[in-house]
């Protein structure tokens, strides 16, 4: 692999004159500039970004931690942040967890010895130790989705348990009363918010909440299906909040299996506005926000946070709203067999 100093020998000049070309740091003569940029093309030369970011204590790059990447919802706040990113000048080093806090732990300090300027996180929850280590780090930082106790550092999430008390009172509007609902895993702080906003609105509609009709799984499709198959065995509910989509897709499976025809017999609404939300049939009735926004949103408070370091913590909780598709319907409609 060629070096600067091969740049420099075939150029006819020194290697600090070509080192200046590169990094711009000193003007030189159109003559020089010319001989510099035809010998890199000659030699096929990349310049080292190790040394550049020594020298100017910078390397434009920001890493990502996620907790699944075969989850769409990050896929998308992933390619969010991606793009803002690309477009400010920003590289994204992009580390999977797959839920696993030692793997977690483990790219965390991969990521901080690259040196990254800045780092946004989506804990994969249940991990106090993430946040013990988390503390102690001076790189500016961004949490988004799910909140990391004593973190000290910008938040940028969705309103959790506003949006599923959005969705409950959804399917309360549309005459249900027997609303089940299947939580994520419990030692997540979104799981425990969405599961939060589910019994407010039926406390509020005068109703007690059950325990049978309150199932956890995992944020998958996986999940949702064993848990619907389970709550549709034997005395189904007339509708479901499904604590995300993809377990909201998975309940659709379990229905479909067991000839339940969704809205009509059984509605379903979900969480988040993953764009496979709008494919599946019937389309999912969900809550949720832009998550290329939420992407957007993210990196901008990071690179803002980079730039300007001194800024007071920023926390951005956004709003959702109910994309109503056509997996809810009112009660009159429903399958009433079992009521």
């Amino acid at each position: 692999m060629a070096t600067i100093k091969d740049v420099a020998a075939l150029a006819g000049i020194s290697y600090t004159t070509v080192s200046h070309v590169v990094n711009k740091t000193r003007p030189v003569s159109e003559e020089v500039r010319i001989k510099v940029e035809a010998a890199i093309k000659d030699l096929d030369y990349v310049p080292s970004a190790v040394a550049r970011s020594l020298k100017a204590r910078t390397t434009a790059t920001i890493g990502l931690l996620v907790p699944n990447s075969l989850n769409p919802y990050f896929a998308e706040l992933a390619r969010g942040i991606e793009d803002y990113c690309e477009r400010n000048g920003y590289c994204v080093i992009l580390c999977n967890s797959d839920d696993n806090p030692d793997k977690q732990r483990s790219y965390l300090r991969v990521l901080l010895e690259k040196r990254i300027d800045g780092l946004i996180v989506a804990s994969a929850g249940g991990d106090s130790s993430l946040a013990q280590g988390l503390k102690g780090v001076r790189t500016p930082m961004v949490i988004v989705d799910r909140g990391l106790e004593g973190v000290d550092a910008d938040m940028v999430r969705i309103d959790h348990e506003y949006g599923a008390y959005l969705a409950t009172r959804h399917l309360l509007e549309l005459g249900h009363r027997d609303i089940a609902t299947i939580s994520g895993p419990q030692n997540t702080s979104v799981a425990q918010m969405r599961l939060a906003g589910y019994c407010r609105a039926l406390k509020e509609a005068g109703i007690e909440v059950s325990s049978g009709r309150v199932l956890a799984s995992d944020f998958t499709s996986t999940g949702g299906y064993s848990a619907a198959a389970t709550l549709l065995e034997s005395h189904p509910p007339t509708a479901i909040f499904a604590a995300n989509d993809m377990i909201g897709i998975g309940v659709l499976r379990a229905a479909a299996e067991r000839n339940i025809r969704v809205p009509s017999e059984l509605s379903v609404i979900g969480f988040d506005d993953i764009q496979m939300s709008r494919y599946v049939y019937p389309s999912l009735t969900t809550v949720g926000q832009s998550i290329l926004q939420l992407g957007e949103m993210a990196a901008e408070v990071l690179l803002r946070r980079i730039a300007r370091p001194e800024l007071v913590t920023d926390q951005r909780i956004v709003t959702p709203s109910i994309v109503i598709r056509e997996s809810t319907a009112p009660l009159a409609g429903v399958f009433t067999r079992y009521r």
